[in-house]
């Protein structure tokens, strides 16, 4: 799946099946639901995980717990746009 095709899919009510777990968390914060994708993340302790977890804190305006997040993904805080950094995040996962 290309990126615009995973976009395409928010168009639906629901996350398609066969989508990765991590692909399932950016459905739902693109779709507004922050806590769904949140839930989805909190629990996987990976880096994956904890990369898509700190742009969800970063986009609540936590940069404290973001910085945590970003630190255990291996990643430097993004200065970027939020939706450049979502794109970045689900090409990775893609």
């Amino acid at each position: 799946m290309k990126l615009y095709e995973f976009k395409q899919t928010l168009s639906g009510n629901e996350p398609p099946r066969d989508l990765a777990v991590y692909l399932q968390a950016l459905w739902f914060d693109a779709k507004g639901d922050w806590d769904k994708a949140h839930d989805i993340v909190q629990d996987i302790h990976d880096e994956n995980a904890s990369w898509i977890h700190a742009y969800l804190h970063r986009k609540e305006g936590d940069v404290f717990n973001s910085e945590y997040w970003y630190n255990r993904a291996g990643k430097k805080r993004c200065n970027e746009p939020l939706q450049n950094e979502w794109e970045a995040i689900a090409e990775a996962m893609l």
